[in-house]
């Protein structure tokens, strides 16, 4: 007793609705195009770094003013993308230093309590009016800038003096 199936008593199998197939691939080519995308920027960003123009100012950048860096008050400022500590000090006025540590490069930051230039990676201290190293590893004082004050306004050369 073999029975054998007629063609319309066979098993209806639908087709995927085209409408759903496109929208997976369309979804799968995204993904494709989003990964590579998001792969290949970082890398084209460092390849090919974006050109900076010069300061507008002829090498002279407005970093604040005596009011917001009273005597015995420093602040980190950036200077065409590189970080500066300012400083209004009793004895020598108005200085400007490298906030990069010659010992490791961290950041340095001005030390209210102690008075001095301080970098808290491994307790490096700096002399606000010259840039001596004070204590700790630093191997060398931290690199001047050129500063001047007109008005109330404080400038700092782009360039180390």
């Amino acid at each position: 007793m073999n029975q054998q199936r007629q063609p319309d008593e066979m098993p209806q199998t639908q087709a995927p609705d085209p409408g759903r197939r496109q929208f997976i691939t369309y979804l799968l080519g995204f993904s494709v195009v989003a990964t590579v995308v998001g792969v290949a920027t970082p890398i084209a960003g460092y390849l090919w770094p974006p050109i900076r123009s010069s300061s507008d100012t002829g090498g002279r950048v407005p970093v604040g003013t005596t009011t917001e860096i009273p005597v015995g008050h420093g602040e980190v400022v950036a200077v065409d993308d590189k970080p500066v500590v300012v400083v209004n000090t009793e004895q020598g006025g108005i200085k400007a230093y490298s906030a990069i540590c010659t010992h490791l490069g961290c950041i340095s930051k001005w030390d209210p309590q102690r008075q001095v230039i301080l970098c808290p990676c491994h307790d490096g201290r700096f002399n606000p009016v010259n840039g001596a190293v004070i204590s700790g590893p630093p191997p060398t004082p931290l690199p001047a800038y050129q500063v001047s004050v007109e008005g109330d306004t404080i400038f700092v050369s782009d360039s180390q003096a």
